[in-house]
């Protein structure tokens, strides 16, 4: 077997970053096509590799895969200068791509000054989305004292200590039979087809529709909670770990699949992880994390923990002190 040309026998480790951008610039100079692309958009992808093994190594995350065909599609542009993005009217906008020139865009969110990066990407519905890399400013308490207590749920996504129960927003009923309609096209359809083709497309226009809906809602839903709570309480849940599959194997599989599965997909489909994610970051500092064990079953008042006194997500009523049924 032919050995790569910057191998070398006395290599112990990978070449990390520095030296893959080396290999990159002699690459560049001995192929004119891959010179007539950006620099910028090779050397990021280049970091973000080395980002990502260094997670992986680190045990934070897993350990990153070839890119599918269709999703993680973009690229990273850094060192943008003031001139390099501009509005032409009240919602459309032009940026400059390094290689491509001047792409115009739809001006969804208020400019920011100091922008320094953006990311262009691609999603499986096939829009592409323009994001510019700015951290935002977290919102500051009513002052007022109040807490209020979030517990998740699959049939309820949110539900309060003040009683409100919060549900994420999902595909109505002509869009779920729609989806079905399509799922069975996409069965009977032969692999590389144009109608496999087309039948994925229409799928994943669904299931972003679907998307933007929960994230909408998680951004209204963690705005709303910001600003008027000073303490949000919410339970430590792994959401890896709770989500996690229950395939088994093959010798020993595992009772209720298709149950857990549909856990799964509930879970997913309220938003967990997401809403905690962005509330720590809107809430910088406010956000308490607690012990999920018991929670749903202890008393507030004597501390008696009763699986009985659960009525449901939102009621509790404790069967051993004179408490009586609250909203949770």
């Amino acid at each position: 077997m032919e050995q790569h040309a910057h191998w070398r026998p006395d290599r112990k480790t990978a070449p990390g970053y520095i030296e893959q951008a080396r290999q990159s610039t002699q690459a560049r100079a001995a192929n004119p096509w891959l010179a007539a692309g950006s620099v910028i958009v090779r050397q990021q992808a280049l970091r973000d590799f080395a980002q990502a093994m260094t997670n992986f190594f680190r045990r934070t995350h897993r350990r990153p895969t070839w890119r599918t065909r269709g999703r993680g599609e973009g690229f990273r542009i850094v060192s943008v200068k003031p001139g390099d993005v501009r509005r032409v009217s009240r919602k459309v906008g032009e940026v400059r791509v390094p290689k491509v020139g001047w792409v115009r865009l739809r001006w969804s969110r208020a400019a920011v000054d100091g922008v320094k990066s953006y990311r262009v990407t691609r999603d499986r519905a096939g829009r592409w989305h323009v994001a510019f890399a700015v951290v935002p400013e977290p919102i500051a308490g009513p002052g007022t004292g109040a807490v209020v207590g979030v517990d998740r749920g699959v049939v309820v996504s949110a539900a309060l200590s003040t009683g409100e129960l919060l549900c994420a927003p999902i595909l109505r009923g002509s869009e779920k039979a729609r989806l079905l309609r399509l799922q069975r096209k996409l069965a009977r359809a032969h692999c590389g087809s144009n109608r496999r083709g087309k039948a994925k497309t229409a799928i994943a226009k669904l299931k972003a529709r679907e998307t933007d809906r929960r994230k909408d809602w998680v951004e209204q839903t963690r705005t709303r909670l910001a600003r008027e709570f000073d303490v949000i309480a919410i339970e430590n849940l792994k959401i890896s770990n709770v989500t996690w599959s229950a395939k088994g194997t093959q010798k020993a599989p595992c009772p209720g699949v298709r149950q857990k599965a549909g856990l799964n997909w509930g879970i997913l489909v309220n938003g967990w992880g997401l809403l905690v994610t962005r509330l720590e970051r809107k809430a910088r500092g406010r956000v308490v994390k607690v012990d999920p064990r018991f929670t749903g079953q202890r008393c507030s008042a004597c501390g008696v923990v009763d699986r009985e006194a659960r009525e449901s997500q939102a009621a509790f009523r404790c069967r051993s002190c004179a408490l009586p049924a609250m909203r949770m």
